[in-house]
């Protein structure tokens, strides 16, 4: 005997509820894997501390002498290149004020960081933590962190365009590193990222990629002292 119509809907009903239930369910699991929350593990280091802020003022007065002081004689420079202070030199045109490294290794540190091991069983710290922390599930190629809380998204890249969602400290699928501002001269850059149904524009300094410049700090053998600062990820 087939089931009274009343008790089919029924049926029907409670299937879908069931599925809109699961859907619900998918989504929100799948934003709290998009959530990349700051960290910052030395942040109750008084020695780290201290040494943080003389780093910083070196850097902001552009202070070499304050600056080679804290780097350790034997710094990595990267991959198939030569250690030492020479060479971090040469990389880095030390001697130009108008060398990237005061600003880039400025922000690194501004964003805090993370322990991670190295390769004679001890630990670094390194920062950001974008790098440090980064989940190996993602493509560091094709994705980024967003880096502040209460990002605007906009439909251009232009503070004038309407705001299409607000962001905050989670990993975003990049299309553009870098995309220039509508208006034609003005030095604001912007990323191009995608959302649900579209595109959208974030200012470029509100989102990192994790292989973008890390810079890592030990004090294993004494004060602290930065060890390396190299590009590319360290996953967990």
């Amino acid at each position: 005997m087939n089931p009274p119509a009343a008790s089919r809907r029924q049926a029907l009903l409670a299937t879908l509820l069931g599925l809109a239930l699961c859907i619900a369910l998918a989504v929100t699991a799948r934003a709290q894997d998009m959530r990349f929350a700051p960290s910052d593990e030395a942040a109750s280091d008084g020695a780290w501390l201290n040494y943080k802020n003389r780093l910083l003022a070196a850097l902001e007065a552009k202070n070499r002498k304050a600056l080679l002081a804290a780097i350790d004689p034997d710094v990595d420079n990267g991959p198939e290149q030569k250690r030492g202070i020479e060479e971090f030199r040469r990389r880095w045109d030390f001697d130009d004020d108008r060398s990237p490294l005061w600003d880039e290794l400025r922000k690194a540190l501004l964003l805090g960081g993370a322990f991670v091991k190295d390769d004679k069983a001890g630990r670094r710290f390194c920062a950001p933590y974008v790098a440090a922390k980064w989940p190996t599930d993602f493509d560091p190629f094709r994705f980024g962190a967003i880096v502040a809380a209460e990002v605007l998204v906009k439909t251009e890249p232009s503070s004038e365009s309407r705001t299409l969602a607000t962001l905050g400290h989670e990993l975003v699928a990049v299309e553009d590193w870098e995309v220039a501002d509508r208006l034609a001269g003005f030095p604001q850059k912007w990323t191009r990222i995608r959302l649900r149904g579209g595109t959208g524009y974030v200012p470029e300094e509100q989102v990192r990629s994790p292989i973008e410049h890390m810079a890592c700090f030990s004090a294993h053998n004494g004060p602290w002292r930065l060890v390396s600062f190299t590009a590319g990820y360290l996953p967990e």
